[in-house]
């Protein structure tokens, strides 16, 4: 659990200034669990430059309440969590200053939302939160006052724990969270698991992964997982110590993620999913007539693949829906063992290509769509669909037919401005598998809307 917070003070001389307001979101990493909001009497007048910058007044807190009076409230919200800030060390620093003015003692973890992001949205020109916030298409209200600024703070650092691929921030704060490691552990975890489509994270006592999946019914998933008595099952029942979890929105975004996090951290008990997820593919090679021939076969970096497939079933079956929706010849895609002409041929669904009745340039254009309709080959796009919130869309970039990566977006502005849309993105390894899941579910599934890019 996270505390998000911004203060703003009166300003003035090192460790004399006094707060003016302060706002706090109480954070899960998904959702906001509690807010606190206050102006706060400092007891002392605020410098003309901070008035002029917050619009804060002195008249304003003069009926305020005072530190000592939200104390305990500061303290009960923040409670079990790490507190984020944008340049933690002085909101820091100005709250435990606050504290030992009370005679208690406020110790707690810190991240720091300008670190983070110099971290892992790398080489941008300065990392303000208003300037941060305006690349990122993060939109914010009351900048330079203490609730805008914690609220843009918390939608940053959702998007930094998207970022997060190495999984660093959540590892760390599994480590630091003591009473996670202590609860019961599998009907807590299935209790606090959601029900919504997303990538889950299997983590040990120490945080370290040891497996990652993914489930339309992220729940439902760990109940299988709970309840089965394999080998597997049970070993991983005894070493989980916590879950965590990453909604994606909708199950394309969750396939993609799964196979990237599972090639990159590598997990103890994830084996099926380091090797390639397809075993067949089906290419295609031109016969001495010049007619191209399309052909099933096994799993070959080597050759070219039209579309891939998990299993051989998987492929004849495709096939013979491609041959007849694009009314090719079964004995050129080699459903049909003939040296004469094919089945389809003799109930005219096929235009003679297997006995050189039709000219080979106007069957091979029929092949050209094919490739075009299931492939997306030197293809700029984005593929948009639903997001993780009723209001929110998500979006995956395809460049030069090269899979960028996959983000979230609520604001149209955010999708039509190209270069807010890169910052959004969370780069990812475009592979064979990330083709083959690609390929796949555009074939079986709609999606909500693929724009072409020019």
């Amino acid at each position: 659990m996270y505390a998000i917070l911004d203060i703003e003070t009166t300003g003035g001389k090192y460790d004399e200034e006094g707060i003016t307001e302060i706002a706090i979101y109480r954070f899960d990493g998904h959702k906001i669990q509690d807010q606190f909001f206050s102006l706060v009497n400092p007891e002392r007048r605020i410098q003309p430059f901070v008035s002029n910058l917050t619009g804060i007044t002195n008249e304003m807190l003069r009926n305020a309440p005072k530190f000592y009076e939200i104390a305990k409230r500061i303290i009960e919200i923040t409670d079990d969590c790490i507190v984020v800030a944008h340049n933690a060390q002085f909101d820091n620093r100005i709250l435990t200053t606050e504290f030992e003015r009370l005679g208690y003692t406020f110790e707690k973890d810190m991240l720091c939302t300008v670190e983070l992001s110099k971290k892992l949205i790398p080489g941008l020109p300065s990392y303000s939160l208003g300037k941060l916030a305006r690349s990122l298409g993060i939109p914010v209200s009351d900048r330079h006052r203490a609730q805008g600024d914690a609220k843009a703070t918390t939608l940053l650092f959702r998007i930094l724990l998207e970022k997060d691929v190495s999984k660093e921030i959540i590892q760390k704060t599994i480590r630091k969270d003591p009473k996670r490691q202590l609860e019961p552990k599998l009907l807590d975890i299935i209790e606090e698991a959601p029900t919504s489509t997303g990538v889950y994270y299997m983590h040990r006592k120490d945080g370290a992964i040891i497996y990652v999946g993914k489930s339309k019914n992220i729940k439902k998933r760990l109940i299988q997982h709970f309840t089965n008595d394999s080998r597997k099952s049970k070993k991983i029942q005894l070493d989980i110590a916590w879950v965590s979890y990453e909604e994606t929105g909708n199950d394309l975004i969750a396939q993609l993620k799964e196979s990237d996090e599972i090639k990159k951290l590598r997990p103890l008990f994830n084996h099926a999913l380091k090797r390639n997820l397809f075993q067949y593919q089906l290419t295609a090679f031109e016969d001495k007539l010049g007619y191209l021939n399309l052909k099933i076969d096994k799993a070959n970096s080597k050759k070219k693949a039209l579309l891939t497939f998990t299993n051989y079933n998987q492929a004849k079956s495709q096939l013979y829906k491609i041959t007849e929706e694009f009314q090719l010849c079964q004995k050129l895609t080699g459903l049909y063992k003939t040296d004469q002409s094919c089945f389809h041929y003799s109930i005219d669904q096929c235009l003679g290509a297997c006995i050189g009745e039709e000219d080979p340039d106007i069957y091979n254009s029929r092949i050209e769509k094919l490739i075009e309709k299931h492939s997306y080959n030197d293809q700029s796009m984005l593929i948009i669909d639903k997001g993780r919130e009723v209001d929110e869309k998500s979006v995956i970039l395809i460049e030069n037919g090269i899979y960028r990566g996959y983000g979230f977006f609520n604001l149209n502005f955010q999708i039509n401005n190209l270069d807010i849309l890169r910052t959004l993105i969370i780069p990812m390894e475009n592979n064979r598998d990330t083709q083959h899941i690609l390929q796949g579910y555009l074939r079986r599934n709609k999606v909500g809307k693929i724009v072409t890019l020019k």
